[in-house]
């Protein structure tokens, strides 16, 4: 767990994760998508390797994700968020509405469709004019995100070259309605491959991404459904301590 390290002992955890330096700037939202297998005996998830050329994270393995565009909220869905999950996903401060809970979503979505070739929805016809949703309307799936689940939030320290605030979402397998032979249309990740939740920690992963693997673990011994409005770990950097609260 990353939680009470120094701004100095973060920066050696995530040397090999992120690019140091940089101006300051206020980091973007983002998504990534924790895609569980749970038809054997124990939980896999999805992970892929970022190219070794990216600035950010390169070379490991993560989920599926990146920066939220706000016109994905505008595309139609099967079905929205559950309440209980919404405003979480929004973050407690000016900006947070609906309209951005659902951007942030619906980025996770369409993301582990570019990377990973898996469509999250309900088989139905559907159209849309935005940009990175053909696809979906090509193999006749209709987003939806009612079976989305938060399962942590973490703002990238300050000194890096990038700069996220990312939502950890989950969802089942059994969500994917198409599933593509040949992956996703983008080249962001390689080497796509479903590991044992114990396995994927001793992957070659962010810092970040095995605590937020540790919180999974956690909340899937109590909550194995993952019921909406469980707790959530918020990870960010505070008066130089790497803290983490509940939301």
């Amino acid at each position: 767990m990353m939680e009470g390290m120094s701004r100095a002992q973060v920066d050696k955890a995530e040397s090999k994760d992120f690019a140091l330096g940089g101006k300051p700037m206020r980091p973007r939202d983002a998504a990534t998508l924790i895609l569980l297998d749970r038809s054997g005996s124990q939980h896999k998830v999805l992970m892929g390797r970022r190219h070794r050329a990216h600035a950010f994270m390169p070379g490991k393995f993560v989920f599926p994700g990146g920066r939220t565009d706000p016109a994905d909220s505008r595309v139609p869905v099967a079905a929205g968020l559950p309440l209980a999950e919404e405003m979480r996903i929004a973050g407690a401060h000016a900006r947070a509405t609906p309209a951005r809970a659902r951007a942030i979503a619906m980025s996770a979505v369409r993301e582990t469709y570019e990377e990973a070739g898996l469509l999250i929805g309900r088989k139905a016809s559907f159209s849309t004019s935005k940009e990175g949703w053909q696809g979906f309307a090509e193999h006749g799936v209709r987003p939806a995100l009612d079976g989305l689940r938060f399962i942590a939030r973490a703002i990238t320290p300050p000194g890096r070259v990038r700069r996220f605030d990312t939502r950890f979402l989950a969802a089942w397998r059994d969500d994917v309605a198409v599933a593509l032979a040949d992956g996703g249309p983008t080249e962001e990740l390689e080497e796509l491959v479903w590991l044992p939740i114990a396995e994927a920690k001793q992957a070659d992963i962010p810092a970040i991404t095995r605590t937020v693997l540790e919180e999974l673990e956690g909340r899937l011994e109590t909550d194995p459904d993952l019921e909406p409005g469980g707790q959530a770990p918020f990870y960010r950097m505070l008066h130089n301590r790497f803290v983490r609260n509940l939301v």
